[in-house]
């Protein structure tokens, strides 16, 4: 019986494995952890969270940080659409040096200031009003492609983190 059981946890842990690419059914070294994966305390593979992870950078050169952002249903003084150019500052941003400040504070190597609220996140149920924005563009030379709203907590907080990029409403 502990036979069939070890050959069975074997057996799933070489078939979770091989899902992952780039890791190995067994690591190098006793106790190693195969790349790409985290371990918890028991040992066993966990992925990392691909919505909070940005993309490899496309390149080391900074000069590509350029965003458009667009906004809706914030009232007639900030509707519309800018656009935002960092390392230098320009474009037609209404605070283009503190927007571009905020996300050079906001930007930390292997997580996004763009990213999407986690799934399983629980946020009160608040509503923020109608406002919605989308950041296309790219920053740290990776592409930005996201949505904003202000539909519950988690959403809330996460626009108001990228303001001055987004426009503050919290008054």
């Amino acid at each position: 019986m502990l036979r069939r059981l070890v050959l069975t946890a074997a057996t799933s842990a070489a078939a979770a494995l091989s899902a992952v690419p780039g890791a190995s059914a067994a690591p190098s070294a006793p106790g190693a952890v195969p790349v790409g994966l985290a371990t918890i305390a028991y040992g066993e593979p966990v992925l990392p969270n691909p919505a909070t992870r940005m993309p490899p950078p496309v390149g080391s050169d900074e000069s590509g940080d350029s965003l458009t952002v667009t906004v809706h249903d914030v009232g007639s003084r900030a509707d519309g659409t800018y656009e935002l150019r960092c390392h230098p500052g320009g474009g037609s941003h209404p605070d283009a040096r503190g927007a571009c400040s905020k996300l050079d504070r906001n930007t930390t190597w292997g997580t996004s200031p763009f990213a999407p609220v986690a799934p399983g996140t629980l946020c009160t149920m608040q509503y923020g009003g109608p406002a919605t924005a989308h950041v296309t563009g790219t920053w740290a030379g990776r592409p930005v492609d996201a949505e904003f709203d202000r539909a519950d907590g988690c959403e809330i907080a996460r626009w108001d983190t990228l303001v001055p990029l987004l426009p503050d409403l919290r008054s």
